[in-house]
């Protein structure tokens, strides 16, 4: 539904909280908006900002633009009293968004009354009055033979039980429920929608056990909620649908995908999906092939060469045999080829010589050894070295079980991991900020710009050449800085003149210089890589950043940096978070489109990757006869 002026909502508990900061952000779109509230000192005063705001949508108006009217919503003469005096105003009903909530003031085991003033009153006014309020905008909707749409507000305690309050939790739960239930009213073209965000600083927030608060990291900002009440206001896609907000992800749809597989027997919205059947049976070669590091040197086509070796069975105890399909190209296979990923000196690496190169890939288990409780064709992911390979011998205990051993999958292996893990445990990514991503449309960019986004702070994003540009854009990115266009110490310092509060950067060089200047205070700096430093005539050379214990100092600033391989055992909760914003939509993978078949094709691909022309993340189809198999069903 797109927001125009001359619509109306009916907005109960708005006079304060979530409610009112709805009310306000409809009352900027140009709506009239009809306060329900208990309280009348506040619904006036609410009103009144109301009408500041939609004041130059609406001139001469016989009508008020805003009207209070005072309303126990668990009275329903009350409640029915007020939608008709909205309707004999306005004429019709576009939105209700039912905000109206208390919490318990007595612990339900310990309340020794018969619950009338405490928990029988909190169900009253957290589910009753929702039903009853959804029932009479449906109504008023119908009889007006108008499309509409109902928000209402329940919390995330309705998905996860609140141990410190369960009628609050059992009555925003049964919200929940009951709003995902009326999906089938689209037919009619009202959407019934429910909003459940974790704590916000509110009246109602601030009873909250502060310990409850720090431990979720934190209050929500207003901004998020709002943004979420819109999203589900305006996306014509959306019915019987639950918005979950939290400050670990942003906005997340509940249930996700997996936690529907666990209770649905076929979703409604699938029927024409294809769900991976994995093969019951692999062919295992005597031989394979795979890329070896032959000799060092930052010039990966001459470090590496094609080798055939025999394959060992069987398979060792507590080990898999994995079929590679795909295998992804990261920056950094220039850096493992020069032996930089091994400790000791040149002469010393020299001596590890051939071993396996590749870092990623997603697969099938071919055969399994004793102690495995993996079966054969079960899709994997690996982020071992070795992945460059036909087939490859790992330890069972370091394979991540997959839906589907599919490019976007891998993709989200190192690059998205990396986005994932570094932005939440050395970027503390929070919400209402602004965040700085570095060589943007890459592989890791792309998800840093998204998982920003989804916590509900404002992206800019560099890159270099309009398709790049194109694709952030499309990614969310709020501001696209394409260097070949623009300069983008002038963008930071004229746009950002208070500096950006987190930097994933990846370029290093003049461009680290560039984001360390541009850092605000408390600012945090997270260095995933230096690009620009890996190849070159003389290899890695290391840079010396004068002045940089002075900034940090000046300005309480944090440089951090973030290897992947310290943080595994975060690995599989990052990897099935991600999948599940994949598979709900909320996050995009972007893969290049250049081909690369084969193991013949590894050196192009991590050539194309330094080239600067690669968009999204770079892979490798190891068995393009699969592949093309896959692709059919």
């Amino acid at each position: 539904m797109e927001l125009k002026p001359g619509m109306s909502a009916i907005v109960t508990g708005g006079a304060s909280g979530i409610g009112r900061a709805i009310s306000l952000a409809l009352a900027k779109k140009g709506l009239f908006v009809t306060v329900l509230d208990f309280s009348e000192e506040s619904g006036k005063d609410a009103v009144f900002l109301i009408e500041k705001e939609n004041a130059r949508f609406h001139q001469n108006l016989r009508i008020p633009s805003s009207m209070y009217i005072k309303c126990d919503v668990t009275n329903s003469r009350d409640v029915a009293a007020a939608f008709e005096k909205h309707m004999m105003t306005y004429g019709s009903l576009d939105i209700c968004v039912n905000s109206a909530g208390i919490a318990s003031q007595v612990l339900f085991h310990r309340d020794e009354t018969d619950g009338s003033s405490t928990w029988r009153r909190t169900v009253n006014v957290n589910l009753v009055a929702v039903i009853e309020c959804t029932r009479l905008a449906i109504l008023n909707m119908r009889s007006a033979k108008r499309p509409g749409v109902v928000i209402n507000i329940a919390s995330a305690s309705g998905l996860y039980p609140m141990y410190g309050d369960p009628i609050y939790s059992g009555s925003k739960g049964g919200v929940v429920l009951f709003s995902r239930s009326l999906a089938p009213l689209k037919r009619e073209g009202i959407r019934v929608n429910v909003l459940c965000p974790e704590f916000v600083q509110t009246d109602l927030g601030s009873m909250v056990d502060r310990r409850y608060i720090n431990a979720v990291g934190g209050f929500l900002s207003m901004d998020m909620v709002v943004n979420g009440a819109l999203e589900l206001i305006t996306d014509e896609s959306k019915a019987g649908a639950c918005l979950w907000i939290t400050k670990r992800q942003g906005l997340e749809y509940w249930p996700t995908a997996a936690e529907e597989k666990k209770y649905m027997v076929r979703s409604l919205k699938s029927k024409k999906s294809f769900t991976y059947i994995p093969p019951s049976k692999i062919q295992v070669p005597d031989t394979f092939e795979k890329v070896v590091v032959h000799t060092l040197t930052h010039n990966f086509r001459s470090a590496t060469k094609i080798v055939r070796t025999q394959l060992s069975l069987p398979i060792k105890s507590q080990h898999a045999l994995v079929k590679i399909i795909y295998a992804g190209v990261n920056a950094s296979d220039v850096n493992y080829s020069s032996g930089r990923y091994f400790s000791g000196n040149t002469k010393e690496v020299a001596k590890r010589l051939p071993f396996d190169a590749g870092f990623e890939a997603v697969g099938l288990i071919a055969a399994v050894g004793k102690h495995v409780d993996l079966r054969v064709g079960t899709p994997v992911a690996l982020l071992t070295f070795g992945s460059y390979a036909e087939f490859t011998e790992v330890p069972a205990k370091h394979l991540l079980p997959v839906p589907r051993p599919d490019a976007e999958v891998v993709s989200m292996l190192t690059s998205g991991l990396t986005a994932s893990i570094a932005l939440e445990k050395a970027g503390k990514l929070t919400s209402g900020e602004v965040v700085l991503v570095t060589a943007a449309a890459g592989g890791t960019g792309q998800f840093a710009v998204q998982l920003a986004k989804l916590a509900g702070n404002k992206v800019v994003a560099t890159c270099g050449g309009e398709s790049k540009a194109e694709l952030l854009r499309s990614l969310g990115a709020d501001r696209v800085i394409d260097y070949k266009k623009e300069n983008i110490k002038d963008v930071l310092k004229n746009e950002f003149p208070k500096g950006v509060d987190i930097i994933y950067e990846s370029v290093g060089g003049d461009m680290f210089n560039l984001c360390l200047n541009a850092l605000a205070v408390y600012g945090r700096l997270v260095v995933i890589g230096m690009v620009s430093q890996y190849q070159g005539e003389h290899g890695w050379r290391p840079l010396s950043y004068t002045g940089l214990c002075e900034k940090i100092l000046a300005k309480s600033q944090t440089v951090a940096g973030f290897f992947l391989n310290h943080y595994s055992r975060f690995w599989s909760e990052h990897i099935n978070r991600m999948f599940d914003l994949y598979s709900s939509g909320k996050l995009k993978v972007a893969v290049d489109p250049k081909k690369f078949l084969g193991l013949a094709a590894v050196a192009d691909a991590v050539e194309h990757l330094h080239s600067g022309q690669s968009l999204g993340k770079v892979v490798v189809c190891i068995d393009p006869a699969f592949a093309q198999q896959a692709s059919r069903l």
